[in-house]
């Protein structure tokens, strides 16, 4: 909390006391060395104890003149100007302290800078509590130094070193007076006299402020007296050291209550321990070297000064105080007179001190004076000290006990003449024993550290029959018991025997103390038991008779005897009325009570006991009791047989029965009897007696009984038979009359208010935390009861429920109470009774938490039972409006509580939780947000309250606190942060205004994101949570252990990390906050560099890192889009570098270069020395083997049923894991080992609870296992998003991409080994699997980069492909291929991930796109002897090592193929693809074939129909049938494109299974659809849809077609049937109106198929014999060629290039490029047509004089290329005509554009920015996308669509030829015919024989032709001379010189040969001939 700055009085200091108590009480190994510095440098404080640096008139002077001269402050470099007003201040602050000006500057600057730690207090008053603070540090940290010491009474168990160390330093600073500076000081320092001076100058502020500077002057004079108090407890002091202490000690006076302060008490017991020899009796090893450096042997000096000045000193200021030291000296004389070497002439007047001191009253003063000051009980060894004088009396001066005893029994005569004489007993008595037997009773009945110190004064004579007591004192067996043991056993004996009666009292008090502890209650009872047992049954009346049980019960019963004969009947009702007249007196009232507390002590400690006293037949101690209760007697004494009973009823065997006799005792009356007027029992008392005496004894008590038998059992059918059984009344009694009325009661003693209170709440909480709500409790039961039916009583917890779910008195009280609480907190004042209101108050606080926590359940209950009950969700009621205040306080109250942490830590406990219940509700929240900050004085309390609990540093408090208080403590301190994280956590995912933000520090009032976060005082910003979580995690994380706080809270740390990244993650607090983060703390830096953290508990370890990790990952990706590279920069280089952070010398890289080399040494390129990446070291961390239990081994239970049950109490706990309740799991077992019946289930009971146990055991580990695979799980996956956003978000030349690859190599190969040893854990391997594929992504991504750089291409194949050696990549290979066949037959969504990143692998072999330059290739011979490049070499290996895994490989992805997941389906689908497309030897089809997997992947298509059609609605249920059916026919394509796989693709029955496809025949319409779009685009139109569906299925059969050409033609025949059978579709799609690009592509791929199939050839292949089938084939096929040739006249006519502008005007991106694909299109349909035409032609007949006419006789070309549509024969030769013109002028326009980009491309490093630009356009989305990229991406963007354009330019220009080439041979066939053999019909005679033959030639037949309304069957001469005209006038000469251009520039690069020139010499001859 506080940092070392500034403030010579305080900072220093501070960083003193840190380094003490870090070396002395942490034992931290480092702090010797520091401790011995700092030491070095504050020897001058030691030695001038709290003397203050004095003033001068120079530094005054100084100080002035700062405002305008500045000044220097220590610490601080250069000096400053500080204001007038602070300047006034430091002077203020100087002469109030007395202290030099500048340390009051320094003070107050240093006050200023801890201001925010101390909300409310201004910089003055802080700078009070620094200065008394930095006091209180000296102060212990000498009182540290001086415990450290060796010595005779303890030891610390340092470090020899450390030992030395502070034993000389202390020795020096006592060699310099620091006894009497101590003593001088502790009379100085006076907490008024401070008080006063402060006061003058107003130096104190608020009551918290004064509380606080109170408790540090208190503390700071308690270290020094303690410091002297450690240093008597290990070696004496001087003999002048010694009378200091006597001197300063006879002036000492009493506080207000006759007792003495802590710190006189301290001083004391150091002077008690100065005179101590009793060590000298214990015997240990160095009880010699002791004795030597014992002055009270070796210096005569010093024993007579010493004596001199006790014997015969002045009378002290307090004489009691006197006499206990000179019975100290008496008791060290008379220890020492029994040594040897003594020095005799003292140790004779032990006697006459010993008398002395009695006559002191010396323990009457031990009792007040010193056991009644309340830090006596604080320290173990004041306890052991005064254990020690009480014993040493009693053991050493034996005969002054006999003279006690004597003169008591003499005292005790004459009192009990006097009072036999009616007299006035003698005022000369003397109580010597009583007062010694008082102080031992009250000495020993307090033990706060369980010492048992009392067994001393028992010791065991009988040998006892109980098992914890075979030991006794000192541990020794039954042996012999040491002397003093037996001495002290036979007082306790010997005082009991014939006891006078005026020592009853003080003898069973001293029983009583005696009695105190587990062993002296056995032996105390024990003892009573034998006393009764020796005397008989005489009865003398009290005295002379020895104190047994006997006696105590038999006196009871006759007292009970005699009583209940004056009991009135019970008709008369005023029982209370009359007094009796038989009475007890006051002194039997005392002597029962005395009886009845040493009974209720023995039994509370002895279970034995309580037990045999029950069972005593005729003592009956409860019966008696309980009688004595309904008898008159003073409600005192009732009081105390209660609280007897109430220890009677801790046994749940005795309270069952005890609860029975209560009921029928009636104490409280449950029945009312008919005709009784009025109440009577404890009721009456109440009302009547107690509240009239203003003491309530009896209902204390009877609270204590109520809650001491609930706890033990709480019978259901209580009072059945009489009343309706149950609880009921004794809770309404506890409600109505007690607990409601309270506040409204007078009581003489304040304090007795709240206890009552107190008493009441702790029932009710009981009640309540037992209470588990069931259906039962909500429906109306009766029950019978005299005849009649009367409703049930419902169980306590349901009514205290059902109280606290209505605005009802009780929860009205509850929440008054609370308010009480805090005001009373508030003034931080002690008053009567505070511990019972703090402990009301927090019953209190359990009630509403226990109601939030179970009211979900109860109201659920209720609202499913339908009763009508009426109740309101607590937390709504909590919103209520207060009485008192008249505001909606409640809920703010509660929060107070946690201001108070520091004090009442169980209360802020409860009050976290209470907050914790209600935040869960948003529109509380809200509101919650406007109470809290509405007053602002209430807002700054809050939210100091919140910070303070997660500021308490519980380190601080484990040095301070005492042992026994520290781990409760401890433990509720990290509680109360723990709920304080998981509120901010609940409210953070409210949304805002929530708590969360305004104890974070954000805006409520404002937007969340306006928030500017800042340190804490900065522009007046209040210390938040924010601050206090980041302080609680940055301590420790600047030194080389890292942070404090994960060592040691583990959870906590986890959860701050957790609420950090919460705030970063969500999106209205992240700026803020990764700001803040960023600039003022480096926090996320400074704590990756310890990573991986390294704790005992592994789980706490990875769920740390995991919040971590991810707050990274957020970091760098917001750095990254804030282009902030500097931050990025710095994190990447923390995470990835393999250098290590500091340069070595040449000669340690030498040295180290050996051991750095790992097992993959042979893949790095450098030797230097490495460090691990720090990512890999975390992934190192991440243990992936996991224990996993055995199976439970059960005897009695059926593992099955108990499996079962294990299941049913299984629910998700707050972090979302599923673990079993194991509370919930053991009542369940329970109950079912108690519901056995029969001998032989008791016989068995303890092995059955051994077998619940052993269940229990393994459950208890099987959560722990699913706790640590759910950090694993949570740790490697967000290992894996650090690692994705890394390589992903970060800008990508952060990274180099040498080290990229080598990089992500280490991370895959680390990686595989850790998932594919053989424990690893199942559960891991899907994120492993998931970051296997990003990261093979980004290998591949990396190495295609570079390759595109051109970084990888230059050199030899040899070295390697990229930056990355062969051998690491072939590495990669096998253990991806390994990690598949590892998963198994399961895991295959996990296989869809590792089969993704095999692709990504292999696709790093696949060449990339090279430019078609169309220059002339090598020759053949060239081809086939250059050597082999780097990606064909890696594609052989690839396919080598994928061949070596054999079939085991094939048949994992060949089954993920067919079945399962459907993304798994599509990658197996995807693997095989491209394994498929390299396997050079055919493995993997062959095995495809053989194994069957085609066929089933052939047939699953016909399955996938019925899908495939639901896909066409206008709404489709989900596309993945589409991505399926994709998937499959591009691997069916794969297989068909050998002719093997084409084959057998047939031999499956492929086409005929797509025949019985319906979904071909489902084309939608394309106008119904439009409006259906998907407004995102991402759901494709209906139609677009279709085409997905289409286009695969006539790839396919184009690609079967063309693989089965060349052998067999059996594919056309089965093709042709399936256009045939969806005949009907095929044709609308060929008359198909509007031709988009879609419509194109399907029209180029049909007419390809239909160019390939509908043949007259194909039907005689079909081997058909149906001449009718024969003929609709026919038919169809000839409506085929009649609609492709209408589609070429569409295509090649006017239409084209309207459909070209029409193409660019609809493309958003980029119009250039859908042009282009539009052009391809088109071009490829008129090929397809054309080409159609001539297998046409020339399979009707080899010469043109048979063939068939395609075309009519007619040379006019299409008119209009405007685009207007033209009335024009669509099939004339002048349409052949105008196509090949179209296509010459394009394939020179093509060419001249091919050579242009080609140019560009060589040429791209000089091309102009704006072109780049241009060429980038269509490859970035978004506007201005082109900007955003770097240049290197920009030319690479660039030089890709430069390639696509050069190879779209060689592919149009490839179709352009082939049309020319088609064009030429069309029009020469049928010119040849024409022109040579076709006769001339006239009109007049159509009968001619050319005609004829004509008509049947033409391919349409008559019908058709005649159709268009043209004559064309009559070809007359005249046609014919036209034609000829035509032609030659279409088919010039620029035409032919163009086409044989065409073939210069074209035919020779493609080294084939066309036919061009031949072609255009027969035509041009075919035109010149006239016809002869």
């Amino acid at each position: 909390m506080f940092t070392p700055c500034g403030a010579s009085l305080w900072g220093p200091l501070k960083e003193l006391w840190e380094t003490v108590e870090g070396a002395v009480m942490r034992r931290q190994s480092e702090s010797v060395h520091l401790l011995d510095l700092q030491l070095k440098k504050h020897k001058p404080h030691f030695l001038s104890l709290y003397k203050n640096p004095p003033k001068s008139a120079e530094q005054r002077d100084k100080v002035r003149k700062a405002s305008t001269e500045g000044i220097a402050i220590q610490g601080q470099q250069g000096s400053r100007l500080v204001p007038e007003q602070l300047l006034s201040e430091a002077l203020i602050l100087s002469d109030m302290f007395d202290m030099g000006e500048l340390a009051a500057l320094e003070l107050l600057l240093a006050g200023e800078h801890q201001q925010p730690h101390f909300p409310g207090l201004t910089r003055g008053l802080v700078a009070v509590l620094l200065y008394w603070d930095g006091k209180l540090c000296v102060a212990n940290s000498l009182r540290s130094l001086i415990q450290s010491r060796p010595g005779k009474t303890f030891t610390l168990e340092l470090s020899g070193e450390l030992v030395a160390l502070t034993t000389r330093f202390t020795d020096e600073l006592m060699g310099q007076g620091l006894t009497k500076r101590i003593l001088s000081l502790v009379s100085e320092v006076n907490v008024t006299r401070e008080f006063e001076r402060l006061q003058k100058q107003r130096g104190l502020g608020n009551e918290k402020h004064r509380k606080q500077v109170l408790d540090l002057i208190k503390e700071s004079r308690q270290a020094l007296a303690d410091s002297l108090f450690s240093w008597t407890c290990q070696s004496p002091l001087t003999k002048d050291d010694t009378l200091a202490l006597i001197g300063h000690l006879e002036t000492v006076t009493f506080e207000a209550d006759g007792s003495l302060d802590s710190v006189n008490l301290s001083l004391v017991m150091a002077l008690l321990y100065c005179l101590d020899v009793s060590f000298l009796e214990q015997g240990t090893e160095d009880r010699e070297d002791l004795l030597q450096a014992l002055p009270l042997l070796t210096e005569r000096d010093y024993v007579l000064a010493v004596h001199n000045r006790l014997l015969e000193g002045p009378t002290w200021k307090i004489p009691g105080l006197q006499a206990v030291c000179r019975l100290a000296w008496a008791l060290a004389l008379r220890a020492l007179s029994q040594l040897p070497q003594a020095l005799v002439e003292f140790t004779e007047s032990d006697e006459a001190l010993a008398d002395l001191a009695l006559l002191g009253d010396v323990f009457l003063f031990m009792k007040d004076g010193m056991l009644g000051c309340e830090g006596f009980s604080q320290e173990e060894f004041y306890i052991r000290r005064l254990h020690t004088l009480i014993t040493d009396f009693l053991a050493l001066m034996p005969i002054k006990v006999k003279q006690l005893r004597n003169r008591a029994d003499e005292d005790a005569r004459l009192v009990y003449m006097s009072l036999q004489m009616g007299s006035e007993p003698p005022s000369s008595l003397r109580k010597d024993l009583d007062h010694l037997m008082f102080l031992i009773g009250e000495f020993y009945s307090k033990d706060p550290f369980g010492l048992e110190l009392g067994l001393e004064f028992w010791a065991p004579t009988e040998s006892l029959h109980h098992t914890n007591l075979q030991g006794s004192y000192l541990g020794m067996a039954l042996q012999r018991p040491p002397h003093k043991q037996v001495v002290l056993s036979k007082f306790v004996r010997q005082m009991g025997d014939l006891l006078p009666s005026t020592l009853v009292i003080p003898y069973l008090r001293m029983l009583k103390g005696l009695a105190n502890g587990p062993q002296c209650s056995h032996y105390c009872f024990s003892l009573l038991k034998t006393n009764g047992a020796t005397h008989g049954d005489t009865m003398q009346g009290m005295t002379g008779r020895p104190v047994s049980w006997e006696l105590l019960f038999h006196s009871l019963m006759l007292y009970y005897e005699n009583l209940r004969r004056d009991l009135p009947s019970p008709e008369a009702a005023n029982l209370y009325r009359h007094p009796p007249t038989r009475g007890i007196t006051q002194r039997e009232v005392d002597g029962l009570t005395s009886y009845l507390e040493l009974l209720t002590t023995i039994i509370t400690w002895s279970e034995n006991a309580r037990l045999a006293l029950c069972e005593h037949p005729q003592w009956t101690p409860v019966v008696v009791v309980l009688g004595l209760l309904q008898c008159s007697v003073p409600p005192v004494l009732k009081g105390e047989l209660l609280r007897c009973l109430a220890a009677f009823g801790k046994s749940p065997e005795i309270a069952a029965s005890l609860w029975q006799s209560l009921e029928y005792s009636q104490i409280l009356q449950t029945v009312r009897i008919p005709g009784q007027r009025q109440a009577v029992g404890i009721e009456v008392e109440l009302n009547e007696i107690e509240s009239s005496c203003e003491e309530y004894p009896l209902t204390r008590a009877f609270c204590q009984l109520i809650s001491t038998l609930v706890e033990s059992s709480l019978p259901v059918n209580l009072g059945a038979g009489l009343r309706a059984p149950g609880f009921d009344p004794y809770l309404t009694f506890l409600r109505d009359a007690v607990f409601l009325p309270f506040p409204t009661r007078a009581y003489c003693h304040a304090a007795e208010k709240w206890e009552v209170a107190d008493g009441v709440l702790e029932v009710f909480h009981k009640l309540l935390r037992d209470y588990e709500p069931q259906p039962a409790d909500f429906l109306q039961e009766m029950v019978e009861l005299h005849g009649e039916q009367v409703p049930a009583h419902k169980p306590p917890g349901h009514s205290i429920m059902f109280h606290l779910l209505n605005d009802s008195p009780t929860l009205a009280l509850c929440l008054s109470l609370l308010e009480e609480g805090v005001r009373q907190l508030d003034t931080y004042a002690p008053f009567p009774g505070k511990k019972h209101l703090e402990s009301a108050v927090l019953h209190c606080l359990c009630l509403l938490e226990l109601a939030l926590q179970k009211e979900v359940v109860f109201m659920d209950l209720l609202r499913e039972s339908q009763a009508s009950l009426l109740v309101s969700p607590l937390e709504q009621l909590l919103q209520g409006v207060s009485p008192q205040t008249r505001r909606a306080d409640h809920i703010v109250n509660i929060a107070s509580y946690l201001y108070h942490s520091s004090s009442n830590p169980e209360a802020a406990f409860q009050s976290a939780k209470i907050l914790r219940h209600v935040a869960r509700y948003p529109n509380i929240q809200i509101r919650l947000v406007g109470d809290f900050t509405h007053d602002p004085a209430v807002s700054d309390k809050l939210m100091a309250g919140f910070v303070e609990c997660l500021d308490i540093d519980e380190a601080e408090e484990s040095v301070e606190k005492e042992e026994g208080e520290l781990p409760f403590l401890f433990m509720i301190r990290h509680e109360i942060k723990i709920h304080i994280l998981n509120l901010l956590m609940t409210s953070l995912e409210l949304k805002p205004p929530n708590l969360a933000l305004y104890l974070l520090g954000y805006e409520v009032k404002k937007a969340v994101s306006s928030t500017n976060l800042q340190d804490p005082g900065v522009l007046g910003c209040p210390r938040s949570c924010l601050h206090a979580i980041l302080s609680l995690l940055q301590r420790g994380s600047e030194k080389r252990s890292g942070p404090v706080l994960s060592q040691q809270a583990p959870h906590l740390a986890e959860l701050c990390y957790q609420v950090i990244y919460q705030l970063c993650a969500c999106s209205d607090t992240s700026g803020p906050t990764m700001r803040y983060l960023r600039t003022s703390q480096d926090f996320l830096f400074s704590h990756l560099q310890h990573m991986p953290f390294s704790l005992p508990s592994e789980i706490a370890a990875l769920s740390q890192m995991s919040w971590l990790m991810k707050t990274a990952a957020i970091e760098l990706r917001m750095t990254s889009l804030n282009r902030q590279r500097s931050h990025t920069q710095r994190l990447v280089s923390l995470l990835l570098d393999d250098q290590p952070p500091t340069q070595h010398t040449v000669d340690g890289e030498l040295g180290m270069e050996e051991e750095t080399r790992s097992v993959c040494g042979f893949l790095h390129f450098d030797t230097a020395s490495k460090v691990r990446r720090k990512l890999l070291c975390v992934l190192d961390a991440i243990e992936f083997s996991q224990d996993i239990p055995d199976l439970l081994q059960l005897d009695f239970f059926e593992r099955a049923q108990i499996e079962l049950v294990i299941t049913n109490c299984e629910h998700v706990n707050e972090q979302g894991h599923t673990v079993c309740n194991v509370k919930l799991l053991h009542r369940v077992l329970v109950a079912e080992v108690n519901a056995l019946q029969g001998m032989a289930a008791i016989g068995q009971r303890p092995l059955l609870m051994e077998e619940v146990n052993s269940i229990l055991q393994q459950v208890v580990e099987r959560n722990h296992v699913r706790r640590s695979l759910n950090a694993k799980r949570h740790a490697l996956q967000s290992w894996r998003g650090l690692v994705e956003t890394l390589l992903t978000a970060c800008p990508a030349d952060l990274i180099p991409p040498d080290d990229r690859q080598l990089i992500i190599r280490d991370l895959l190969l680390d990686l595989h080994d850790k998932v594919l040893s053989e424990d690893a854990a199942g559960e891991l391997m899907p994120i492993v699997a998931g970051a296997v594929f990003t990261l093979a992504a980004q290998l591949s991504q990396s190495i295609l980069s570079e390759q595109q750089q051109g970084v990888g291409l230059d050199g030899d194949g040899s070295s390697g492909f990229a930056s990355i050696a062969n051998s690491a990549l072939h590495l990669i290979l096998r253990k991806m291929l390994d990690f598949i066949l590892c998963t198994g037959g399961g895991f295959q969504r996990l296989r869809a991930h590792l089969y993704g990143a095999l692709l990504y692998y292999l696709q790093m072999a696949q060449k990339p796109e090279e430019p078609d330059t169309l220059q002339t290739g090598k020759s053949m011979w060239e081809r086939l002897t250059a050597p082999e490049d780097s990606f064909s070499k890696l594609q052989r290996e690839n396919l080598s090592i994928i061949e070596s895994y054999g079939t085991a490989l094939m048949e994992v992805v060949c089954r993920d193929a067919c079945d399962g997941h459907e993304i798994g389906r599509m990658l197996a689908l995807a693997v095989l693809d491209r394994i498929l497309s390299i396997d050079r030897q055919s493995q993997w089809l062959l095995y495809l074939c053989n194994s069957g997997y085609l066929r089933v992947l052939v047939e699953s298509l016909r399955q996938d129909d019925g899908a495939l059609q639901g896909l066409l609605t206008p709404q489709p249920p989900l596309l993945k049938p589409l991505y399926i059916y994709e998937s499959k026919m591009a691997l069916l394509t794969r297989v068909a494109k050998t002719s093997e796989g084409a084959v057998e693709l047939l031999r499956c029955g492929l086409v005929a299974q797509l025949m019985e496809c319906q979904v071909y025949d489902m084309l939608p319409d394309s106008d119904a659809h439009r409006v259906m779009r998907d407004p995102s685009g991402f759901i494709p139109s209906p139609l677009d849809r279709y085409r997905q569906i289409l286009l695969p299925a006539l790839r396919l059969f184009q690609i079967i077609l063309t693989s089965t050409t060349m052998n067999h033609q059996q594919g056309a025949p089965q093709v042709l049937q399936w256009l045939i059978v969806h005949a009907d579709t095929i044709q609308s799609l060929l008359r198909c109106q509007e031709l988009s690009m879609g419509a194109l592509q399907e029209l180029s791929l049909l007419t390809g198929i239909i160019s390939k199939t509908a043949l007259p050839g194909v039907l005689k292949l079909s081997g058909e014999v149906h001449s009718a089938v024969v003929m609709e084939f026919q038919g169809h096929i000839n409506r085929f060629q009649r609609m492709c040739l209408s589609l070429l006249g569409r295509l090649a006519g006017g239409e084209r290039e309207r459909l070209l502008k029409q193409a660019e005007a609809a493309a958003p991106g980029d119009p250039a490029e859908r042009r282009e694909e539009m052009e391809v299109a088109m071009q490829q349909v008129c090929a397809n047509i054309m080409e159609y035409c001539q297998t046409l032609l020339l399979q009707s007949s080899a010469q043109a004089q048979f063939t068939i006419c395609l075309f009519s006789p007619s040379g006019s070309e299409p008119a209009g290329r405007d685009g207007a549509r033209i009335p024009f024969i669509s099939r004339c030769l002048g349409l052949v005509l105008y196509l090949l013109k179209s296509s010459a002028a394009d394939f020179s326009r093509f060419h001249q554009s091919h050579r242009q980009s080609l140019s560009k491309l060589q040429g791209l490093a000089q091309l102009p920015p704006e072109e780049l630009k241009e060429l980038c356009q269509g490859l970035v989305s978004g506007p201005g996308g082109v900007d955003k990229i770097s240049s290197v991406q920009r030319s690479l963007l660039a030089k890709r669509r430069l390639v696509q354009l050069i190879n779209n330019r060689a592919k149009l220009l490839a179709l352009c030829s082939y049309v020319i080439e088609t064009c030429l041979f069309v029009l020469w066939r049928h010119l040849e015919y024409y022109l040579m053999y076709c006769t001339p019909s006239d009109p007049k005679n159509a009968l001619l024989p050319g005609a004829s033959s004509f008509r049947s030639r033409f391919a349409d037949g008559k019908k058709s032709l005649d159709g268009r309304g043209l004559g064309l069957s009559r070809v007359s001469q005249q046609d014919l001379d036209q034609l000829q005209a035509d032609m030659a006038a279409g088919f010039g000469e620029a035409l032919q010189r163009k086409l044989l251009e065409v073939e210069g520039l074209y035919g020779e690069v493609r080294s084939r040969y066309t036919f061009i020139q031949a072609l255009v010499r027969r035509i041009r001859g075919l035109l010149r001939r006239t016809k002869s």
